[in-house]
């Protein structure tokens, strides 16, 4: 094993080429791939890593000499600001010869997966990622198809501000500007011609869903779409690639850049404050999809050269969460309710995973990635803590092993019988998974929601779980009457309930 450290100029290799992520990557394969006999994997950091604290860690397949569009990312918590900042290591290129005494006696592993499902490995592993590459049930596929096919009523968009609309405006809103618009697009031009990839790793799940060299995922396309009041795929296209070529982490960008926009829409900040030319377009009566969706990506892009560049009053060296605290001293206005986050000690914050559910906001000591339970159905607190670090384990064992969460179905359930049927060691790794859980929620520094918006995701959550799903849980009943009395004493009882099943759950024994 070799390893070597070069010096780059990181500034000027972005401002080159294809510009950021894409350009370091380019510049570090025309430097280095000669040393390789095999493909390479290169790892690249953007000018988000050096500017903010959500800088992500970019990557794509390496086929036969040639870089792929096939964006695979290390996004959430700033990754690559991390490696970047505090390591001084702007990007890595990895490969060699080396060859391990691999498993691959797949008549073995059919046996294992015939024995607990009665079926072999190809088929349980094509049903468990139905969703990921066509799920018929919707006629279409990927996260971002099937997320948005099912959704309905519980669409997010304009900054989360669709929560306090009627039951009715949500479907409205929906139908309109998502299933005949956005996934319309999406389902013509990605689902129909099979414009579909895997990462790099040979796999039935095909879950790249591409169009050119745009990747669409739904959580990225989700906070960079109707979050911020984009409902076009070529509107939103423009906003995400630049914020990947950028290197950000598109989730926490996405939301940093809905609460900048609510900010402009509402006036709590001007245009030249925020380094833009105009204020969002953000009515949904009559809003034009296309029209409307190119104004607002045109602002994003603004919003993300203003946060690069530090224009107006923007500066996220330090992290939105602490900008946002420092700009409502000064400004006398309380910006930070504006902006749904959790926090994490005294800097930390985390733009949450894109789904209406309590489980996003849950006080983990790991948050943005799966460590909690984020189905939609109800649990009172104490139990959604539980059920919180439950997931945890189950999604410490699939990183452990070095399996893709899209293969959770039969992955979680197989991987301590793998270990035991390989190595003898079922019973290790359990403990072994336990004891790092435990660890790490040993040094949750969880901070108790500082925004207004966390409690009416959550007060509007419960409100519609009894109104539209017909939930008649006492438990829910009795939180209800609790958050229409006083809903921030009602959300600072349910955040601490939900710490007790977390913590309870993660002790070590």
């Amino acid at each position: 094993m070799e390893v070597e450290l070069e010096p780059v100029d990181a500034n000027a290799v972005w401002a080159q080429g294809r510009g950021g992520v894409y350009s370091m990557m380019d510049h570090v394969y025309a430097r280095f791939a000669g040393r390789y006999a095999t493909d390479p994997r290169i790892l690249a950091t953007g000018p988000a890593a050096l500017r903010t604290d959500m800088g992500a860690i970019a990557s794509v397949p390496i086929n036969q000499g040639k870089l792929s569009e096939v964006d695979t990312w290390a996004g959430r918590g700033g990754m690559g600001s991390k490696m970047l900042q505090e390591h001084g290591i702007a990007a890595v290129i990895y490969g060699g010869t080396y060859v391990d005494d691999d498993f691959r006696d797949r008549t073995v592993a059919d046996g294992w997966f015939e024995t607990k499902y009665q079926k072999r490995l190809l088929a349980k592993d094509m049903e468990a990622t139905t969703k990921y590459r066509f799920d018929p049930s919707f006629n279409t596929g990927g996260t971002f198809g099937v997320n948005y096919a099912g959704i309905k009523g519980r669409i997010i968009a304009f900054n989360y501000r669709t929560i306090f609309d009627t039951e009715a405006d949500r479907l409205a809103l929906h139908d309109r500007l998502v299933v005949q618009h956005y996934l319309k697009q999406f389902n013509e031009e990605t689902i129909a011609p099979k414009h579909q990839r895997t990462c790099g790793e040979p796999c039935s799940a095909l879950c790249k869903k591409m169009r050119d060299q745009y990747k669409k995922d739904y959580e990225p396309y989700q906070a960079m779409g109707p979050l911020c009041g984009v409902f076009d795929q070529r509107a939103a296209e423009r906003l995400c690639h630049q914020a990947d070529l950028l290197g950000f982490d598109a989730i926490s960008v996405g939301g940093v850049l809905a609460w900048m926009m609510e900010l402009l829409v509402e006036g709590l900040l001007t245009p030249a404050d925020l380094g833009v030319s105009g204020v969002p377009s953000w009515k949904a009566d009559g809003f034009d999809p296309v029209a409307d969706s190119a104004r607002n990506a045109a602002i994003g892009l603004e919003l993300l050269q203003s946060i690069i560049e530090r224009r107006g009053k923007v500066d996220l060296a330090d992290g939105a969460r602490k900008w946002g605290r420092r700009l409502s001293r000064e400004t006398g206005k309380r910006l930070l309710d504006r902006f749904l986050y959790v926090a994490f000690g005294r800097q930390g914050w985390m733009v949450p995973n894109q789904y209406w559910t309590p489980g996003v906001l849950a006080p983990m000591g790991v948050m943005g990635k799966y460590y909690m339970y984020y189905g939609n159905a109800f649990a009172p607190p104490r139990t959604l803590g539980r059920m919180c670090a439950e997931r945890m384990e189950k999604e410490l064992a699939i990183d452990t092993a070095g399996f893709c969460r899209f293969h959770r179905g039969w992955a979680e359930e197989l991987i301590p019988e793998i270990f035991g049927n390989l190595y003898g060691l079922k019973d290790e790794l359990l403990a072994g998974i336990r004891v790092t859980a435990s660890r790490i929620n040993s040094r949750n520094a969880s901070v108790y929601w500082e925004s207004e918006r966390n409690v009416d995701f959550l007060h509007t959550y419960l409100r519609r779980i009894r109104d539209v799903e017909g939930e008649t849980d006492p438990q829910l009943v009795d939180w209800l009457a609790r958050f229409d009395k006083d809903k921030n004493e009602a959300a600072l009882d349910w955040w601490f309930e939900m710490r007790k099943g977390i913590d309870e759950s993660l002790r070590e024994f």
